[in-house]
């Protein structure tokens, strides 16, 4: 079914005038780049230092849970290796497929400044959150149930993030008020 699902997509939503864009906002997440950025100017300022911390927390437990453990041990191959006629729109990933780490950290640093920047701002960046994990069905190197699993892992990973850097942040600046 998963795969009848990437075909789907391949043959009747790719294209040529969205594939450069979704390439674009897919490469946004590469190495959660974009968003480790993000992160680290949101922590070089008073008012934002709080949603960088939330963020920095929740990128360390998806990085680290998805990337580093889920993927290696659950070993899922890519779907374009096993799926004929699956075409690549992007460079072949070094890694196993589940779960999309492109999605987890999206969904991992969104979700963990949400409630610490302004409304605006944190709901522009789930919905890039969204985009970004669409994304990676549309280049072809995620099964729906690799995005899927990021998104809740990174939600998971962003709420927890947020829980603790907002108490961090909290105790920080009760001792400063001393």
């Amino acid at each position: 079914m998963e795969a009848d699902m990437l075909l789907f997509i391949q043959e009747h939503l790719r294209h040529p005038a969205l594939t450069p864009v979704v390439k674009a906002i897919t490469s946004l997440g590469d190495m959660g780049m974009f968003w480790i950025i993000l992160t680290l100017v949101l922590l070089c300022f008073q008012k934002t230092r709080t949603a960088g911390l939330c963020s920095m927390i929740a990128m360390i437990l998806a990085y680290t849970v998805n990337n580093l453990i889920l993927k290696n041990v659950i070993a899922r191959i890519r779907p374009y290796e096993v799926i004929d006629g699956l075409k690549l729109l992007v460079a072949k990933e070094k890694d196993f497929s589940f779960p999309s780490g492109h999605t987890g950290m999206s969904f991992a640093s969104s979700v963990g400044m949400y409630r610490s920047l302004p409304k605006k701002a944190a709901v522009a960046l789930i919905i890039l959150a969204v985009l970004i994990a669409l994304s990676r069905l549309y280049v072809g190197v995620h099964y729906p149930t690799d995005v899927l699993g990021g998104a809740v892992l990174g939600t998971t990973f962003g709420l927890t993030g947020s829980y603790l850097g907002r108490k961090l942040s909290d105790k920080f600046q009760k001792r400063q008020a001393e």
